[in-house]
């Protein structure tokens, strides 16, 4: 499972995207593809997003069962205390 989302990006990212995930609200997208598909669709929206940020949390096999990466400007800043994936609103 992968949620993406995109805070002040341009509308054709967010309608490229939607040919992978589905867009249940403005800016957050859901699915389940692959690990390869999941890395170039980051790789996309971080070049596509210019001045806007990116968030991707995605199922891994760790204590807390996701991981999260962001890029950009993003409201939150996601932060590592003692291995634990905690969000800071700053």
């Amino acid at each position: 499972m992968v949620v993406l989302i995109l805070e002040s990006v341009p509308t054709g990212l967010r309608g490229e995207l939607t040919r992978w995930l589905l867009e249940p609200k403005a800016g957050v997208f859901v699915g389940r593809v692959s690990a390869m598909v999941r890395d170039q669709l980051w790789e996309k929206a971080c070049s596509q997003a210019k001045k806007g940020g990116c968030v991707m949390i995605y199922a891994s096999n760790n204590e807390q069962g996701f991981k999260i990466k962001t890029w950009g400007k993003t409201d939150r800043k996601v932060e590592d205390f003692e291995g634990l994936l905690l969000v800071r609103i700053p």
